[in-house]
């Protein structure tokens, strides 16, 4: 049986990773969804470490990794779900570098959108505290997602502009500002 995903275990994660890493580096890793609210103190645990790199060779013992620390580990980033939004590359808030790995949370304005739009109640949750936290401003969330173009959600056939702009609204017109 798996274990949740606590931040001592996103801790053992990363020394993991960077352990079994390439000789050759150096990587970057990058913690999405459930691995943020951990590490940032927002929740206890979460279900699995949902993880992101562009250069793949960092995850080749990944399969060791996930068993030797009974762990659910599934790669994933937020523009699978929603439209990316502009200057998401530069958005990455750093965490630790270990070894040749540097860990860092996935662009919080695009978790913010994939939240919003995925909706569910611990996503809505999280979505609170990456404004509450600060990670997230949020006159620049909602200038973002409206600056998304119309294009950008040809692939996105669940989605339509007007229900991502309706979801954001609604999400940003029941958080009381800071």
């Amino acid at each position: 049986m798996r274990r949740r995903l606590t931040r001592e275990g996103l801790e053992s994660l990363m020394r993991e990773l960077a352990r079994r890493a390439p000789a050759r580096g150096p990587f970057r890793v990058y913690f999405v969804g459930g691995g943020t609210a951990v590490h940032a103190g927002w929740r206890e645990s979460t279900i699995d470490a949902d993880l992101y790199s562009d250069t793949e060779a960092v995850f080749r013992d990944v399969q060791l990794v996930k068993e030797d620390l009974a762990l659910n580990i599934e790669f994933a980033r937020p523009e699978y779900f929603v439209p990316p939004l502009a200057g998401s590359d530069r958005r990455h808030v750093f965490v630790k570098t270990i070894g040749a790995v540097s860990f860092y949370h996935y662009d919080p304005y695009t978790q913010l959108l994939s939240k919003v739009v995925r909706g569910f109640r611990r996503d809505l949750d999280d979505a609170r505290m990456f404004l509450e936290s600060g990670m997230v401003d949020r006159g620049q969330f909602r200038s973002l997602v409206h600056a998304i173009p119309s294009s950008a959600y040809a692939k996105y056939p669940a989605l339509s502009r007007e229900s991502v702009i309706e979801a954001v609204t609604a999400f940003l017109d029941s958080v009381a500002p800071s």
